[in-house]
């Protein structure tokens, strides 16, 4: 086997991890949890980011004991078998085309703050995106890691402005908090939807070989990465509990008060710009999944086709074309963000559990108790997501029952072996 070059180091690592959880969400996050949970927002965070701790943990660990690009569906395939282990695969496959336009929808709140726009012609700007998108990547993706981790130096240099600028009030609000009684009701759907802010945990794995010492950087990244993104989102609730707004964007809103002004503009692109570059990363990323599984076999040949520059066109063509009709059906329905982030959450939710379930076979016993606590967080997530499981678990059995029906049928075409005399 072919070993790769590694050429990440341990703070290049967290930048990328960072870099990977940040996005379109930490603008737009914290004001959904504040709606629901009011000041137990702050709980939920600092819940969330503590319990994800052991999570990234045993991801790190399994990712340098069992480097593999295909992460998480490997873990599980190592420990339960193939059939299970590509219905991870596929189910991660089938949550981007609902994770991505949700990702859009998030960007275009910032779209509407510099230039307004609603209805059907919103839904048109937003297929004119994923067209560029289309064309953006034909010639292959060109992420740079520099413009990456310069944008997520942006948004926490922001975060830090507004909170110096609106820290004066932080000891005030945190001693009132500290004598009220949370609604737990709201701080488990506040939990729901802060679980979009930390999927990404698991990407991490698939660049175990890119690191230039995995077993010494690979876990110290990760946890780096995933407390400073903890650290980020609960320093922007806490300025929104701090700050009376009455913007649809309420970060906008708050950067206004705080320093003056040009809100719309600061934050409105750096919104766009993580927005974009975090479903350009979704698109090109999963056209190359669903290129890998028509390859093995998994999907139909069709998408087996890659232009000169070695891009799985059909594949990108699928990807984004199924985003398109999620957008669509989205707006004609009338279902809300929250609704596709809960979908989503979901399916992530059971990703991470089945890998935690697989880390037991697969891991020494001194990690049993990361795991079980591991376990008992994705069980919390998924009571706090209640009915919006449903979509992850009809998928799951769906795509076990295809993914088995399509071995028997597979083993019935092979030539019969004739004994030899």
């Amino acid at each position: 086997m072919n070993q790769v070059t590694g050429t990440i180091g341990r703070w290049q690592g967290a930048g990328l991890m960072a870099t990977t959880l940040l996005g379109t969400g930490v603008f737009i996050l914290p004001q959904m949890t504040v709606d629901k949970a009011g000041s137990g927002a702050l709980l939920a965070w600092a819940l969330l980011t503590l319990a994800i701790i052991p999570v990234t943990l045993v991801f790190a660990r399994l990712a340098s004991r069992f480097p593999h690009a295909a992460g998480p569906a490997y873990f599980v395939e190592r420990a339960f078998g193939r059939t299970l282990g590509r219905t991870i695969g596929l189910s991660f496959l089938m949550a981007v085309p609902i994770g991505a336009p949700a990702a859009i929808l998030m960007t275009f709140q910032f779209v509407n703050a510099l230039i307004p726009v609603s209805g059907w012609v919103q839904v048109g700007c937003e297929l004119l995106v994923l067209l560029g998108l289309w064309l953006l990547n034909l010639r292959g993706i060109q992420v740079s890691a520099k413009a990456q981790f310069a944008l997520t130096l942006g948004i926490v240099a922001v975060v830090v402005m507004m909170f110096g600028a609106g820290g004066a009030k932080a000891g005030e609000l945190l001693s009132l908090t500290a004598h009220s009684t949370p609604d737990y009701d709201g701080v488990m759907l506040a939990i729901g939807i802060a679980f979009w802010s930390f999927l990404g945990v698991e990407a991490m794995t698939h660049l175990a070989n890119d690191f230039q010492r995995p077993d010494r950087d690979l876990i110290p990244a990760m946890v780096i990465g995933v407390i400073l993104v903890g650290a980020v989102y609960l320093v922007c609730t806490l300025l929104l509990l701090l700050v009376e707004v009455d913007t649809k964007v309420a970060m906008i809103g708050a950067f206004d008060t705080l320093l003056g002004g040009y809100g719309a503009q600061v934050i409105g692109v750096l919104g766009i710009a993580s927005g974009l570059a975090a479903v350009n990363v979704y698109a090109a990323s999963v056209s190359r999944l669903l290129w890998s599984f028509s390859t093995e076999g998994i999907l139909p040949a069709w998408f087996r086709e890659r232009n000169s520059y070695q891009v799985p066109v059909r594949a990108l063509s699928a990807v984004l074309g199924v985003m398109g009709l999620v957008i669509v059906l989205t707006y004609i329905s009338g279902q809300q963000l929250e609704q596709l982030i809960a979908w989503s959450n979901g399916v992530f939710v059971v990703i991470y559990l089945l890998s935690m379930l697989a880390a037991i076979r697969l891991l020494s016993k001194r990690y049993l108790p990361l795991v079980l606590l591991s376990c008992a967080l994705c069980v919390l997530l998924a009571f706090a997501l209640g009915s919006a499981m449903a979509y992850a678990l009809g998928l799951l059995c769906v795509l076990a029952v295809l993914l088995t029906l399509q071995r028997q049928w597979q083993k019935r075409q092979l030539p019969p072996v004739i004994p030899m005399q």
